[in-house]
């Protein structure tokens, strides 16, 4: 079964939050509905990046990959920046 690995960033909080699912558009939705513990503080996130694995252990290791890096600077190796500055801006 096909997983994704996903990088999501709060503005009001300026954080990145990374996570892992099989359904993208289901997981975005529970962060922003407050059922989240560790993302509630930081509604409304929003999806800055996210990538399909093939199955559940590829995501835990990317998944642990994008942590030890940090998030930023992952997103920077992949040519995607966020300008914190602007909510919603990614290149």
């Amino acid at each position: 079964m096909e997983y994704y690995v996903y990088i999501l960033y709060s503005a009001s909080l300026d954080r990145f939050y990374v996570g892992q699912t099989q359904n993208l558009e289901e997981r975005i939705l529970r962060h922003n509905s407050g059922r989240n513990k560790s993302t509630k503080a930081g509604i409304p996130w929003e999806m800055v990046h996210f990538e399909k694995v093939a199955d559940r252990v590829a995501a835990v290791a990317k998944e642990k990959q994008v942590k030890n890096l940090g998030s930023k600077r992952y997103l920077q190796t992949i040519g995607k920046d966020i300008n914190p500055q602007q909510p919603g801006s990614v290149s």
